[in-house]
């Protein structure tokens, strides 16, 4: 798989509107959790807006590092579920304050993706992350994989918003 092959199955990957989320629990225990995620306007980043009732957002809120995968879709008339696309990244998550500057441009990029989501946005038990790439592992299919760094993930999220 080429660079440009790469890029283009990663662009796809990223107009899935979900992810499984892995968090750590304070006693070292691993969890995951399903997450919608939208991407910063500035790619550098990816979007959630996630309650604080939920065990995943509890332990980003206390351990920042975390790590989400993003899976080309199982169609049933795939015979090999190790050929789907998927996407690993791995990220520190970052809480944004409602009078932070960056707070309402990733607010309406959020809902740009997920209109529905706005009245959420009134419950305070909800906060918005920022999950900050710090790589990503990207496998294309079978015996097709390869590291891609901070820098290159953020220009392939920035792309994706266009």
């Amino acid at each position: 798989m080429t660079t440009q092959d790469s890029a283009t199955v990663i662009h796809r990957l990223c107009q899935q509107r979900h992810a499984a989320l892995a968090t750590v629990a304070a006693d070292g225990a691993p969890h995951v959790g399903m997450v919608a995620f939208a991407i910063a306007p500035d790619g550098a980043a990816l979007l959630l807006h996630v309650s604080t009732l939920a065990a995943h957002t509890r332990h980003l809120l206390a351990e920042p590092r975390v790590s989400m995968l993003i899976s080309e879709p199982d169609y049933l008339d795939v015979d090999d579920v190790q050929t789907l696309a998927r996407l690993t990244i791995y990220a520190q998550a970052q809480p944004i304050a409602p009078d932070d500057a960056q707070y309402v441009a990733c607010r309406s990029a959020y809902l740009r993706r997920f209109a529905a989501a706005e009245m959420r946005f009134g419950f305070a038990d909800f906060v918005l992350v920022r999950v900050v790439v710090d790589q990503a592992r990207f496998v294309g299919g079978f015996a097709q994989a390869r590291n891609l760094t901070q820098a290159q993930m953020c220009e392939l999220l920035l792309r994706a918003t266009h």
